[in-house]
């Protein structure tokens, strides 16, 4: 009986210290990789690199960290890794050691590479933890989870500003520190993710979300529009994080200080909306959030390339707040989707958006050499239409038994 009232509360309980663990994780984790971009002067300087070799520094880490999150998540939800979180990070804490006393281009690729490793073991895991320890808010649980993942990608160029830039490449070795700290936490959340694995295998639990009844043909289409909505979510947040100061610069003349405080403005909504997201999701439906986060930023975004300064920076706190609340809810509905398979649909998801990130920079970039960065903005203005697939997604509640 005590088994029994201990397997059923798992479910409906929200483990808070866990989460806010795994969200610091986050935050450390992103502020390292975010180093990546932040010391291309540095490096381009030193090793005398052209801009095609820096590309394809970006092209190493983002094929590294986002290849293997699907195959990474598929084979720890067939065998559980507990302690694979800390693993993941040490090869990011060898990385980095190795980035900060690299001689060579080709010790640059290899050093990111496994900072991209350490992302791809991290991403999957962290968000099967995160769901774990969601009890029935699973929403909020990765909108807590993605909010460190924000913070430190706005943390991480800013500490490289201070620390980097001014004294040299050799300064990364401090920012191992961080890697180290990480190390410390995950391998404590180990601990709690090989107990929790054998409280439910011994509780035998059977959760409600096991019994969403859907074709196979269904799953398939309704993944597939997932990952299209993701595309048109992270290519016009692309449009946004790599040349919206451009954009500033060029249409209306501001200076690059005032530039990146319009930037820094449009990041805080972004992580307003993701704090957002997951629990409007647990509240209304995954469904109607996505309805909203996606389509709903079309009107703010069509009106972009045509407003004055002032409104300019007015829409685009709409535009954030709204189209960032959408992927804890895009996750968490196909996690429910394909119960079983939380690892591999998070890695799939979270490997989808970085490289869509990194795709959506290079092509828009290219577009802009060849058009102009208002010519991108009037074009990217269309992306969040791609919301009105979400009619196609199948209501999950009414399917579940």
């Amino acid at each position: 009986m005590e088994v029994e009232n201990a397997g059923a509360a798992i479910q409906p309980k929200t483990i808070f210290p866990v989460l806010i663990a795994i969200s610091l994780s986050h935050l450390l984790n992103d502020t390292v990789q975010s180093l990546i971009p932040s010391i291309y002067p540095i490096v381009k300087n030193s090793f005398h690199l052209s801009f095609t070799q820096i590309g394809f520094i970006t092209l190493t880490f983002q094929l590294s960290a986002s290849l293997l999150q699907p195959m990474v998540g598929s084979f720890t939800d067939k065998k559980p890794q507990p302690f694979s979180l800390a693993t993941g990070m040490t090869f990011s804490l060898v990385g980095l050691v190795l980035l900060s006393q690299a001689s060579s281009y080709t010790i640059i690729l290899v050093a990111v590479s496994l900072i991209g490793i350490g992302s791809s073991v991290f991403h999957p895991e962290a968000s099967k933890l995160a769901y774990m320890a969601a009890g029935n808010r699973r929403g909020l649980a990765q909108s807590i989870f993605q909010v460190g993942g924000n913070a430190g990608s706005s943390i991480g160029p800013l500490l490289a500003a201070l620390i980097i830039e001014p004294y040299g490449q050799g300064n990364i070795l401090w920012f191992s520190l961080l890697a180290f700290a990480a190390i410390i936490i995950l391998s404590k959340l180990g601990f709690w993710y090989r107990d929790h694995l054998s409280l439910r295998k011994k509780s035998k639990t059977i959760s409600a979300e096991s019994h969403i009844h859907l074709s196979k043909r269904k799953i398939i289409s309704s993944v597939v529009i997932l990952l299209v909505l993701i595309f048109s979510k992270y290519f016009y947040l692309a449009s946004m994080t790599s040349y919206y100061t451009f954009y500033l610069i060029h249409k209306f003349n501001v200076s690059v200080q005032s530039s990146q405080i319009y930037l820094f403005i449009f990041l805080a909504s972004v992580a307003a909306g993701t704090i957002l997201g997951g629990p409007l999701g647990d509240r209304f439906g995954r469904k109607y959030v996505i309805w909203f986060s996606i389509l709903g930023a079309a009107p703010f975004t069509l009106i972009l390339p045509h407003a004055n300064l002032f409104f300019t920076c007015v829409l685009t706190v709409f535009i954030g707040v709204i189209i960032a609340s959408a992927f804890s809810a895009i996750l968490v509905y196909a996690q429910e989707l394909l119960p079983g398979k939380i690892g591999m649909v998070s890695g799939l998801f979270f490997g989808f958006a970085f490289g869509m990130g990194g795709l959506g920079s290079a092509v828009l970039g290219a577009l802009a050499d060849k058009t102009s960065i208002e010519y991108v903005y009037q074009l990217c203005a269309f992306l969040p239409l791609i919301g009105l697939l979400t009619a196609f997604l199948p209501n999950l509640k009414r399917k579940a038994a």
